[in-house]
């Protein structure tokens, strides 16, 4: 993984001392909420509804056993014991005080890392596929570039105060895993008819509350592009971005307004004045050679290939091999797999690990997977490089840790924003929601039956839990102090993305898991052979779903 320089170090370590001389300030009454609220976004910091909240970056998800031990120490130190991992493949405090925020940052500057860019008008954290470096099905490994992109992001003089905040996923594998199409840029690596090596430039996704799949602006980019035309993209967005109105100024709305044709133009042009004006921004081999080798292979074992196959060797272990099918996943070296940590046990808040936990994971990490971890955007963890002769007693020390429950992919594996428990702008709880459909759910033959289903969940229309783009889509709406649920069906965050559509009236809070479960009712009777609900779905529509849940009603919430 990327190793800090001393030019990274002297700067993350001179933000900590700034971000603590505006803390100061600001406890001392010398600085306004509003001069602060600028300067602690910079910092990752919002103001949440019952403390303050911190959002540490994990650049493209991934993470040192070193690293995740010291955020152990600081949830015990500094917090509840406990953090959130996003969709964006961050992490969230959600008890911090204020006056401790820069003790934090420097703690983490410590084992190289910070929370600078992970909120604000600027590049967020850049995300990318969590099984980058060890697919069979990848082009490329991703992290390189997704590296390079963050360098050139980070502190930009030009795009630090953005008309509003910017997204980058970056993708090398044919099979989308990072949700390309649903950020306001996607960067989708792939090989021209000449077998030169490229990008696929989308532009203008996102979610919240208007949901919009992104658009290609370039099909293929030559490598040595890649910073100048992303540059020529944020410009023209940072010159014409609505500025006037908050929910208007993201780059979805200005390529919708423009048309994706006429943006492309502006764009090309730009892009030709930068190349031809001193600002080329190419490039050079020689410093793609340097990011990449800070991630070259680990030194996987021929012999792990020689060892025997756990399909043979545990094929009478009933809870295994349902372990090793659902949590397991292909590598591309012969002997390893990448085994999927679930943080959707029934009994454990979606996304939520503990430092007890943490630290157990950071042990197996060094112990089977070369001392590193992924964070998913579907908020789980991976740890990518495990020999397949290790993976049942691994498989045996995640049970202990509540972190082998075998659902990645089903419908208990839900994405689940932290709601009204937490955020300020929530209008409905989803812990709750989560734990409803764990109960009522909790025969896992019955879930892995139902095959590939997406939930996903969020409290409010910011759509943090990107219900947009799930099977099923819960979104958290509140009528005259009341919790309700909108249902939302058809959505899909990979290569054919699409946006779910309403199912019809919102449904009591309390209701949702047994609205669910006459959802699946119509999917079982209308299912055709080993088809997944969403196939389904796409073949029969919304009308039979609507009538099973209304029937002939009429009225609206």
């Amino acid at each position: 993984m990327y190793q800090y320089n001393n030019y990274d170090k002297q700067m993350v370590n001179e933000r900590v001392e700034q971000f603590r001389l505006q803390t100061k300030r600001y406890l001392a009454g010398k600085l306004s909420d509003d001069e602060f609220k600028a300067l602690r976004l910079m910092n990752g910091l919002y103001i949440q509804r019952h403390a303050p909240m911190l959002r540490i970056a994990i650049p493209y998800g991934l993470l040192s056993s070193t690293q995740l031990r010291k955020l152990a120490h600081i949830t015990r130190k500094y917090d509840r014991g406990f953090g959130h991992f996003t969709t964006r493949q961050n992490l969230q405090l959600n008890w911090p005080k204020l006056e401790e925020a820069p003790d934090i940052l420097a703690e983490l500057a410590e084992v190289e890392m910070h929370a600078i860019q992970t909120s604000g008008n600027c590049v967020r954290n850049v995300t990318s596929d969590h099984l980058a470096g060890v697919a069979p099905d990848e082009v490329d490994d991703p992290r390189i570039y997704c590296e390079l992109i963050r360098q050139w992001s980070t502190f930009h003089p030009e795009f630090s105060f953005l008309p509003r905040k910017f997204k980058i996923a970056v993708s090398g594998a044919a099979y989308d895993r990072a949700a390309t199409q649903l950020h306001d840029i996607g960067v989708y690596l792939h090989h021209n008819a000449k077998n030169e090596r490229g990008f696929q430039i989308l532009v203008g996704g996102g979610l919240g509350r208007t949901p919009v799949i992104g658009k290609v602006i370039r099909e293929f980019l030559p490598e040595k592009h890649l910073l100048s035309y992303l540059h020529a993209i944020m410009r023209i967005y940072n010159e014409q971005g609505r500025r006037d109105n908050r929910y208007k100024a993201r780059i979805k709305i200005l390529v919708n307004a423009l048309g994706i044709d006429a943006f492309r133009q502006q764009v090309e042009a730009e892009w030709q004045r930068i190349r031809k004006g001193g600002e080329a921004l190419e490039l050079r081999q020689e410093e793609v050679a340097r990011v990449r080798a800070c991630f070259t292979p680990h030194p996987y074992r021929a012999e792990a290939a020689l060892s025997p196959s756990p399909q043979q060797e545990h094929k009478d272990d009933l809870d295994f091999m349902t372990w090793w099918r659902h949590n397991t996943a292909q590598h591309k070296v012969a002997g390893y797999r990448a085994v999927y940590l679930s943080l959707k046990h029934p009994e454990c808040v979606p996304g939520d690990l503990t430092a007890e936990q943490m630290d157990a994971v950071a042990d197996l990490a060094d112990q089977y997977a070369f001392g590193e971890l992924r964070v998913t955007h579907t908020q789980n963890l991976v740890l990518a490089d495990v020999e397949q002769q290790h993976l049942a007693q691994l498989r045996g020390e995640l049970a202990k840790l509540k972190l082998a429950t075998p659902n990645i992919g089903g419908l208990t594996d839900v994405i689940c924003c932290p709601g009204l428990d937490f955020c300020s702008l929530a209008n409905a709880g989803t812990i709750e929601v989560a734990d409803q459909i764990n109960k009522l759910f909790a025969d896992m033959d019955y879930i892995h039956d139902l095959g590939d289903l997406r939930v996903n969940m969020s409290g409010c229309m910011n759509a943090c839990g990107h219900h947009h783009v799930a099977a099923i889509g819960l979104l958290g709406v509140e009528k005259k102090g009341v919790e309700w649920y909108q249902i939302q069906l058809g959505g899909n965050s990979t290569n054919d993305a699409s946006l779910g559509k309403v199912l019809g009236p919102s449904v009591p809070k309390d209701q949702v898991a047994q609205v669910m479960r006459d959802l699946l009712d119509v999917y079982a009777d209308q299912r055709e052979g080993e088809e997944n609900f969403l196939d389904t779905y796409r073949r029969i529509g919304m009308e039979p779903f609507k009538q099973k849940i209304y029937g002939s009603k009429t009225t609206t919430h």
